[in-house]
């Protein structure tokens, strides 16, 4: 040990007195390959690329020496210098090859290992895994142990995430570590296709002070293809309920670093489901109980463009992209809050129309400086579409009344966010190991909109605003390959403008407005530790104070099933997390990969959805003091590339901790309650056997398995009457088949079948879900 100590800290002293060559290792699909070794020929020390491919080694002098990069499953490649290198940045490509490397002292790791084993309770989805199957982001989120994805209905409805008890606007989203804030009904993550990620990373808890959100029980981040070569991915899928889904994926990447990225996709489906619900006959009376229905006013269809063109690895930016976003969505209103409200003809639209800025640059200086800089601000706009006064029935039976109106309420609204996001991170070496991070949020909402059916109503011109700020400051130490500790602290400020209705004179009817300001400051911290116990026993440990602060939707509503709430006060939360990860190498090609979390929640003002008075519409409301307490584990199994199983359960215990509500001198009857509409316990397993050259050389065929599981959980308060849980257990399983021809253009055919067995599903206050689907695939990939 002392030897290889000595070793290490002779090589560092000599790598600061050589000049650095620098460069970049990829694939052959242009993705960034992280552990690659890079040694100088002839030598048996060198350096590991970083998680973007990266890497930096020192040379005497360029001439005549010769570069050699080793990585697992990948040929050795050799690369001579020459002048120039010196001031140019090294591009270089690994061809997939099975291979022995000869002995060398170093420690390589997957970029995904490397997430895994911060020092955060975080999960990696590797997107490219599924991008043969027919799942937009949300459903390949919903195989993630500790959480639950909810949905009002099929394609395009509205999607709620649950996150370790957590749920909705208390749970962050971001795209390459860009905050999805308000980008509208058009881009939505069960409406963007899988093949668009490259990894999905599932925060629990604490989240990285550098993706700078108010996140009160975690953080999705989805990391899109960053690729330094040409490529197209295209894919086409059609199946149930006319559902039809295309993906467009291309980038072009110049010698000199100019680039062009397009990102294409559209959804349409019919979402004509059967459904199961009690029906009374709209002009007799007549009640029909558990009939099976069509659902008849659901169709949706999307369509979105992402283009962006800039530079890459130039020396003024490692990535400069402008680009926009526009794209637009159609959407059929098929029911309220629950199925008993029924509707046929309201409907919506909306779109988005984005311009954005992305730029980062590291090698300041002296190599210890990193930058990143991206901003947005979405044009798009929103309607609300009801002016048939009639009133249905799943029998797509109608009344239709002479006077005005509308099935819900009789309105053309249309409005615009406005929403600005600016984001801007910076992080500084400041010592060997240790780093500081800062970063900053800016969020600007500003609703305005009108209605040409009553252009006269003041209503629509009251302010709708609200403005966040989030700055953030982080401390990390990192003790080689040992572990890591870090601590950090956030200030939040939040201003809303707004106007309040009142009665000026005492008589019945007469409304006016006061507009007011509210502004709101709060500070939150937090501590994350990681320690490997072993080469392969890691745990892991955080705490933190956590802010979230109300969001637009929430204050002012979505024109839909959400009422708007302006007494909303910002929600906290102290969050513990305790957790181990243990990888087991059984025999050569086999292993066996453990986790288990546990994790307690104590919360403030808790923000959750409940019914509104007439059971019509949902609003969100403040509960003065919750509880979650739980466990989470997953076991996986993996042998070569040729088979993996694994499964995950999650069990939480979200109760009411709120004993006198306020005004109250007697305690409250649901104290203590579990938190109704919240699964508590579920979990999923999934099965998949691959076989590479099926046939012959370039033929490979898989096949997958996938099983969802979700404990029956009550709907209402169960000490307001609830006697038993409302909404039963479920199960739902999938099987796919995929077929992939070809080397470096590769077709792929896929056939997926979703809830095998056609169970009952159903998610928010008991909404059906579709039941069983068939779909085909057709993808079509090149590098």
């Amino acid at each position: 040990m002392a030897t290889a100590f000595l070793c290490c800290l002779f090589f560092q002293t000599l790598l600061a007195q050589q000049t650095q060559i620098s460069g970049q290792v990829t694939d052959p699909d242009g993705a960034a390959l992280p552990g690659v070794l890079v040694r100088i020929s002839g030598s048996t020390s060198g350096v590991v690329s970083d998680a973007e491919g990266n890497f930096r080694i020192p040379v005497a002098k360029p001439d005549g020496t010769v570069l050699e990069f080793s990585f697992l499953g990948y040929g050795m490649r050799q690369v001579a210098l020459s002048s120039a290198s010196f001031s140019e940045k090294i591009k270089v490509t690994l061809e997939t090859e099975a291979s022995e490397l000869e002995e060398v002292t170093v420690l390589g790791k997957s970029e995904l290992a490397e997430i895994r084993e911060k020092a955060f309770n975080v999960s990696v989805v590797d997107a490219r895994k599924l991008h043969h199957t027919n799942l937009d982001l949300g459903h390949a989120l919903d195989r993630v142990s500790g959480v639950r994805v909810r949905e009002s209905g099929g394609v395009g409805s509205r999607m709620n995430l649950s996150l370790n008890g957590f749920s909705g606007k208390q749970i962050k989203f971001f795209i390459d570590g860009i905050p999805m804030d308000d980008f509208g009904s058009s881009f939505q993550l069960n409406n963007i296709p899988i093949n668009l990620a490259e990894r999905i990373e599932v925060y629990k808890g604490v989240v990285p002070v550098g993706l700078g959100a108010d996140a009160l029980g975690g953080a999705v981040n989805i990391v899109t293809k960053n690729t330094a070569k040409n490529y197209a991915d295209i894919s086409y899928s059609y199946g149930s309920f006319n559902t039809h889904r295309t993906v467009v994926n291309t980038a072009y990447v110049a010698p000199s670093g100019f680039t062009v990225q397009l990102n294409a996709f559209q959804n349409y489906s019919d979402n004509s489901y059967w459904v199961d619900v009690d029906v009374a006959d709209i002009n007799t009376g007549k009640y029909y109980p558990n009939q099976r229905v069509r659902r008849f006013h659901d169709t949706y269809h999307n369509e979105t463009v992402i283009a962006q063109f800039g530079f890459q690895n130039k020396p003024f930016a490692d990535r400069l992209l402008i680009g926009l976003t526009a794209g637009k969505n159609y959407s059929e209103v098929q029911t309220g809050a629950r199925l008993v409200t029924v509707f046929g003809a309201w409907h919506r639209k909306g779109n988005i129309l984005m311009p954005t800025l992305k730029y980062q640059k590291s090698g300041l200086l002296n190599d210890r400086l990193t930058v990143a800089l991206n901003a947005n601000y979405n044009f798009g706009t929103e309607q609300n579409i009801d002016t048939l006064n009639r009133r249905y029935n799943w029998f797509q039976q109608y009344k239709e009344y002479d006077m005005p109106g509308g099935e819900r309420s009789r309105s053309m609204y249309k409005y615009s966010n406005n929403n600005a996001v600016v984001s801007a991170n910076a992080r500084l070496k400041t010592a060997k190991n240790q780093f500081l991070t800062l970063s900053y949020v800016f969020n600007h909402f500003n609703r305005e909109g009108s209605d040409e059916l009553y252009p006269e109503n003041n209503t629509y011109e009251q302010p709708r605003q609200t403005q966040k700020q989030i700055t953030g400051l982080g401390y990390e130490l990192n003790f080689r390959d040992k572990g890591s500790f870090s601590a950090f602290g956030k200030y939040y400020a939040q201003s809303n403008f707004l106007a309040r209705a009142y009665n000026p004179t005492g008589n019945y009817g007469d409304v006016a407005y006061r507009n007011q300001a509210e502004t709101t400051h709060d500070f939150g911290y937090g501590v994350t530790g990681a320690w490997f116990v072993t080469g392969n026993l890691q745990v892991k440990a955080s705490f933190e104070k956590a802010y979230r602060l109300p969001e637009p939707e929430e204050l002012f509503g979505d024109m839909i099933n959400l009422a708007g709430n302006l007494d909303l006060k910002p929600e906290s939360s102290y969050n513990y997390n305790l957790g181990m990860s243990l990888w087991k190498q059984l025999k050569k090609n086999h292993r066996m990969d453990f986790s288990a979390n546990g994790f307690y929640r104590d919360a403030r003002d808790f923000i959750r959805a409940r019914l509104n008075n007439n059971q019509a519409m949902t609003i969100m409301d403040n509960l003065y003091n919750v509880t979650n307490a739980g466990v989470e584990g997953e076991v996986r199994y993996s042998f070569m590339d040729r088979f993996s199983t694994g499964f995950n359960m999650t069990w939480q215990n979200l109760r009411n901790n709120t004993e006198y509500e306020p005004g109250q001198s007697i305690p409250s009857l649901v104290y203590r309650d579990r938190i109704p509409n919240i699964p508590y316990f579920f979990g999923n397993g999934d099965v998949q056997f691959n076989f590479p050259g099926l046939i012959k050389e370039g033929q490979d065929l898989s096949l997958g398995y996938n099983v969802l599981y979700v404990h029956d959980f009550y709907l209402y308060w169960p000490s307001l009457g609830s006697d038993k849980f409302d909404v039963p257990s479920q199960v739902s399983q999938d099987i796919n088949v995929t077929y992939t021809v070809g080397k470096k253009a590769k077709w792929q055919f896929t056939a997926e079948c979703r809830n095998i067995f056609d169970e009952k599903l159903y998610d928010n206050f008991s909404l059906q879900k579709p039941g069983r689907a068939f779909y085909g695939k057709i993808r079509f990939f090149i590098y």
